[in-house]
């Protein structure tokens, strides 16, 4: 249980989060399979174990694991056009008339309608961390739009989910492009190998380096034609690496070795034991990294009136 992209949520209100309260609220919000005729389903699924006995919730010291499924039929929209041509191509030549946009939309309907039960189905599960001392959700997502299935389906369980997007006084492009300037990232950071610099005109260009010393005189040269890091990787301490977006967005996030052995060490011979130890130890790290990163960064800024 490590997970390996960060979006960071901020919750502004304090609003309880007891862990048998929330179990009771997540279970009108189940995950189920997708009927003949529907294109997805969304619901909350046990984050370990199996069978109806896993608890929604799970518990572990002051922090909280939920996780959510979807499912959904797979029906490419090429397979729709095709036998969406192939129907109107039909109907005028036999009818010797036009068909026009109302009947192609009732047509294109109809023939998903009637392709949906054959559809493959996709599952994927996403994980979400609350740590309610600390006033953070963390969900392990790349994409906003995954992060905001997850809590707005939370938020329609226990009523009310005052969030918002965690932000910082500067720009992280700005200290970005300061740490490979100078060559220099804040304490216990260190620049890794990968960046991504963007120019900052809207049609300019972006260049991507991987494997690349970002102290040579070629990358200084793009910063110096008016290009700032976009996105950068990181390490900090000895605990853990990742590359930090522009939209503080923390990606292919990495425990080191050691926690790994040390969570091992602590999981004991069960499964579900190793689960836990893994999730307690990388909310134990997270809870010191991420305010060093606000830190890092400026400072976390709080909207007027929150």
């Amino acid at each position: 249980m490590w997970f390996r992209n960060l979006l960071i949520y901020r919750l502004t209100q304090d609003i309880p989060l007891d862990a048998d309260a929330l179990e009771k609220a997540l279970e009108a919000k189940l995950a189920r399979p997708c009927a003949s005729q529907e294109l997805s389903t969304y619901g909350f699924i046990a984050p370990f174990g199996k069978g109806e006995d896993a608890p929604l919730v799970h518990a572990s010291g002051d922090f909280l694991l939920l996780a959510a499924r979807k499912e959904e039929r797979i029906l490419p929209g090429s397979v729709v056009r095709d036998a969406l041509k192939d129907k109107v191509d039909e109907i005028e030549a036999e009818q010797m008339r036009k068909v026009y946009k109302k009947e192609r939309d009732q047509l294109k309907d109809d023939i998903v309608q009637t392709f949906l039960p054959r559809a493959f189905i996709r599952k994927s599960a996403t994980f979400a961390a609350i740590a309610p001392k600390q006033g953070l959700i963390l969900v392990d997502a790349s994409s906003p739009k995954r992060a905001e299935d997850l809590l707005s389906t939370l938020r329609e369980a226990i009523g009310s989910l005052p969030v918002r997007p965690l932000t910082v006084k500067i720009a992280p492009s700005a200290t970005l492009t300061d740490w490979v300037k100078t060559q220099q990232a804040a304490p216990d950071f260190h620049v890794l190998d990968e960046c991504e610099l963007r120019d900052s005109h809207e049609d300019g260009g972006v260049v991507r380096c991987k494997r690349q010393d970002l102290t040579s005189d070629e990358i200084q040269l793009h910063m110096a034609s008016g290009k700032v890091v976009t996105q950068l990787s990181l390490a900090w301490q000895d605990k853990l690496s990742f590359v930090l977006d522009d939209k503080l967005v923390v990606k292919r996030l990495r425990f080191e070795d050691l926690l790994q052995d040390q969570a091992e060490q602590d999981g004991g011979d069960d499964d579900l034991g190793q689960q836990d130890a893994s999730f307690t130890l990388m909310m134990l790290t997270l809870v010191d990294f991420l305010p060093a990163l606000f830190e890092a960064l400026g400072g976390e800024d709080s909207p007027q009136g929150i």
